[in-house]
């Protein structure tokens, strides 16, 4: 690849007259805009809010790390049911300027979002807020990003807008890395031979002791960082998967010439976790694009052949036939909480669930393509500092109810809905934590990335060190400063009663429609039931998928006619549980089509995705933007709550499956 996303320098100003896309509500008005019709700001009424990496950049065509990618920009966005933006489209129509709502860029980690914007000739994105990836992604590639409304006036006025506008409100390392031209650029002047600083600033969470323990001093951070400062830290494990590798080895050749070094290549683990079911794959298939998810794969093992890194390889059906039981292998963030991360330690990968590992005490987060070809060359990895929420958690969650159920709970409250959380880290913590295994602590933690957060954690506890010596063997001792001081500072606090909680759901198009089950009044049916992912693929998902099934299987309870059900496990360890236990023969007793350990369906790229917009979906996965696991509508539940679905062909708690047939055997 070239470099025109990623090395171009920035501008001195973008001047008239620009072209501006409003991102409204209704299709019909994008397409006017698209047709040449140029609209202002009242015009257009309500902005789309809660526009997904999954819509910029659809992830079927996250094969393409080159110039086509521009080709792709918002294809995925969905409003009234329609996506009005054809191919080319954007490109093609001259947009420098996307305006839209809140939460502008949420979920995924992929730096093909900006960079797609960037190749169809957008170079302003203004939204009311910004999700923290997408942003950070968006500065080191060098498109602009704003939350200042007051820059449409100028524009609409023909006034140019210059570089001092454009950073104005910007902390002053995002300016100064836009500025250069782009990260890689910014750091290679900087970031050579640095080592952690050691200074302590008074009370601090468990969060901002770890991050102190492994800051970097860098030009334009601070002695004492403060909330939105810009930093750098040294992280103890970088990771990456398949989607991205590509496209770090193009930046960094584009960048340094077909000769570089990793810095501590001991220490970057690369993952398969994305293709290994893509000949099943109904978006992959459709759009002719396997043969360019194979070569992605080829391209990843060449780097990590040629730099001597571990790899771990998801195999297929029938390559698990052939193993001999040596493979270890995973979904990314799953695995890296199962043989890496440890208590105390920074992890970064290049996943928005990579906070799944804080569920051990670690400080876990995502980043884009940029920043981990920055962290691969230089060992520093960008972060904002962020303020920090408490969440306290009280009581015990009834039979039935878990983790997932209390994430969908805290993702429709207001605070999250209105954007509040986007950047912030969520410490989970009180007397109700007690009661939570990790398997479960780390649904909490996975899913801040739905939360808008930079990250979740957890202290480290009794139950964690129980984790690693049981499921890695690993004696651990805790640490008398791991914890977070009383007096610590906190930008929010949540507290929730678990006895209150009840088995909940999230309607189709985001996480953040959740509602109580029992409140739904209209009768849901389904056509798929899934249960797999990081988040839901774990041994204690998997007890809860076999305890409804076995349950169903001993009241002569068969999958309802017509549904489809998906378990696919998370790791080769959990597969491995599983028929321990002889789980297996439930599922197979019941006709469950049992998956490999991958990503699948939650990313769209494996069997359980819809084929049909009229199918509805009821998954356990973390996410259901639109277009996220195929055409169809997905409801999101819990493991429980998807296996009692599947059984009664509706969406229907395990407990309301079980009064249900009470009530028909009292009938009879």
């Amino acid at each position: 690849m070239t470099d025109p996303a990623f090395q171009t320098p920035l501008h001195t100003a973008l001047n008239p007259p620009l072209k501006v896309l409003y991102l409204s509500q209704e299709a019909a008005l994008i397409r006017r805009q698209l047709a040449g019709e140029a609209l202002t700001r009242e015009q257009v009424g309500p902005l789309r809010d809660d526009v997904s990496t999954d819509e910029i950049t659809p992830v079927h065509i996250l094969s393409h790390y080159d110039d086509t990618l521009g080709d792709f920009a918002h294809t995925g966005l969905r409003c009234e049911g329609a996506n009005p933006i054809a191919r080319r489209a954007l490109r093609q129509a001259g947009f420098q300027v996307l305006v839209a709502g809140r939460r502008y860029g949420k979920g995924s980690s992929r730096e093909h979002s900006p960079t797609a914007e960037k190749l169809a000739g957008v170079q302003l994105v203004i939204a009311e807020s910004i999700e923290r990836i997408y942003r950070q992604n968006a500065d080191n590639i060098g498109l602009f990003t704003s939350t200042n409304f007051g820059l449409l006036e100028r524009i609409e006025r023909g006034e140019a807008i210059t570089q001092a506008d454009l950073l104005q409100d910007r902390e002053p390392l995002a300016a100064s890395i836009l500025s250069a031209g782009g990260l890689l650029l910014w750091g290679q002047r900087f970031l050579g031979g640095r080592e952690p600083l050691l200074a302590n600033a008074g009370p601090q969470t468990l969060f901002e002791k770890i991050l102190q323990r492994h800051r970097l001093p860098a030009p334009h951070t601070p002695a004492h960082a403060q909330a939105g400062s810009g930093l750098f830290v040294r992280a103890d494990w970088r990771f990456i998967h398949e989607y991205y590798t590509g496209m770090a080895d193009t930046l960094l050749r584009g960048a340094f010439g077909q000769q570089f070094t990793l810095q501590r290549p001991e220490q970057i683990v690369v993952f398969e976790d994305h293709t290994s079911y893509v000949e099943e794959s109904p978006a992959h298939v459709r759009g002719g694009l396997v043969a360019n998810m194979h070569a992605m794969s080829q391209a990843q093992r060449a780097f990590a052949a040629r730099h001597g890194l571990r790899m771990h390889r998801t195999l297929t059906d029938a390559e698990v036939r052939l193993d001999d039981g040596s493979n270890v292998a995973g979904i990314s963030h799953a695995m890296v909480a199962e043989h890496y991360a440890l208590p105390g330690q920074v992890v970064v990968g290049t996943d928005s669930h990579t906070p799944h590992s804080g569920a051990l005490g670690c400080v876990a987060f995502g980043v884009g393509t940029t920043d981990m070809a920055n962290a691969f060359v230089t060992g520093a990895v960008r972060v904002t500092q962020p303020e920090c929420v408490r969440v306290e958690l009280q009581g015990h969650m009834h039979p039935g109810v878990t983790a997932k159920d209390l994430m969908l709970h805290l993702l429709a409250m207001p605070f999250i809905r209105d954007g509040e959380g986007v950047g912030k880290v969520f410490e989970f913590t009180g007397e109700g934590m007690a009661h939570l295994s990790t398997d479960e602590r780390a649904t909490l933690t996975n899913m801040c990335a739905e939360l808008g957060g930079l990250t979740g954690i957890v202290a480290p506890d009794a139950e964690t060190v129980r984790f690693l010596k049981e499921r890695r063997g690993v004696d651990f001792a805790l640490e008398a400063w791991m914890h977070s001081d009383a007096d610590a500072h906190y930008a929010h606090r949540i507290a929730l009663n678990l006895n209150d909680l009840s088995p909940m759901v999230a309607r189709p198009g985001d996480p953040g429609r959740g509602l109580a089950l029992a409140d739904l009044q209209e009768r849901v049916r389904i056509d798929i039931a899934y249960g797999g992912s990081c988040t839901a693929g774990k041994r204690e998902d998997f007890d809860h998928y076999h305890a409804v099934l076995s349950w169903g299987l001993k009241h002569g309870l068969k999958l309802a006619p017509g549904v489809q059900v998906f378990l696919q496990y998370g790791t080769t360890a959990v597969r491995d549980y599983c028929i321990a236990r002889g789980y297996d023969h439930t599922f197979a007793a019941l006709g469950v089509r049992m998956l490999q350990p991958s990503c699948g369906a939650c990313a769209n790229c494996g069997p359980g995705s819809s084929t049909d917009a009229d199918q509805v979906t009821v998954s356990a996965i973390n996410r259901n933007f639109p277009g996220r696991s195929g055409p169809g509508q997905v409801w999101l539940a819990s493991p429980p709550t998807v296996m009692a679905s599947a059984l009664a062909g509706e969406l229907l708690s395990f407990e309301g499956l079980q009064q249900r047939w009470t009530a028909a055997l009292r009938s009879q």
